[in-house]
C-alpha cells in the first residue's frame, strides 16, 4: 500500500519536474528570441527560471533517492555478511534522517525569516523559494521511514541494502525479500 503511494508520488514529481523543465525552456528561448529579435524581453523569465531550477533540483534528488540513484561505493558493504549489511543499512540511514532534520529545520526556519519578503520581480514570497527544502526534507524523511520499516518487517531484499546501482541502466534486482 505504502509501496505504491510512494511510487505514485513519484510519478507526480517526475510529471512536476518535467513541466517546470518545459517552462524553464520556453521562458529562456522566449526571452532570447524576445531581446534579439524585438529588443525587448519577458520580464519574469530569468528569476521564475531561476526558481523552477531549484525546485526542480530538489525534487529530483527525492526521485533519485527513491531509486538509489544517487552517488555511492557499495565496495565495503557488499561484501559484508548479511548483519553487517543491515547494521550499515540502518546506520546510513539514521544518518540521512539526521541531514534530512537539518534540511528541514533550516529551510522552514528560512521560510519563516522570509514570508514577507518578496521577490524583486514576481513579487512572490520568497518562503515559497525555501519551501522546497520543506518538502524535500519531508518526503526524503518518509521514504527513509518506510525503507526500514521495510527492513523490520523483513520485506527489503539483500540486494535493497546497498542501495547502489552499477549503472543507470540497470533496474535494482529485487530478489525475494530477508526472512
Amino acid at each position: 500500500m505504502l509501496n505504491k503511494l510512494i511510487e505514485g508520488y513519484c510519478k507526480l514529481l517526475g510529471l512536476l519536474i518535467a513541466a517546470a523543465l518545459a517552462v524553464m525552456v520556453v521562458l529562456v528561448f522566449g526571452n532570447v528570441i524576445m531581446r534579439y529579435g524585438f529588443n525587448s524581453g519577458i520580464t519574469v523569465s530569468e528569476e521564475l527560471s531561476r526558481w523552477l531550477f531549484v525546485w526542480l533540483t530538489f525534487l529530483g534528488a527525492i526521485v533519485a533517492m527513491k531509486e538509489g540513484a544517487h552517488l555511492g561505493s557499495d565496495t565495503l558493504v557488499s561484501r559484508m555478511p548479511l548483519p553487517i549489511k543491515k547494521l550499515f543499512f540502518v546506520a546510513g540511514h539514521g544518518l540521512m534522517l539526521f541531514v534530512c532534520w537539518l534540511l528541514f529545520k533550516g529551510a522552514l526556519d528560512q521560510a519563516i525569516i522570509n514570508l514577507e519578503t518578496t521577490s524583486a520581480v514576481m513579487e512572490a514570497s520568497m518562503a515559497i523559494f525555501y519551501g522546497c527544502g520543506v518538502v524535500t526534507a519531508v518526503s526524503m524523511a518518509l521514504i527513509l521511514v518506510h525503507n526500514l520499516w521495510r527492513l523490520v518487517s523483513g520485506q527489503l531484499s539483500e540486494a535493497e541494502l546497498i542501495g547502489v546501482r552499477e549503472s543507470e541502466e540497470e533496474p535494482i534486482d529485487v530478489p525475494a525479500p530477508l526472512k
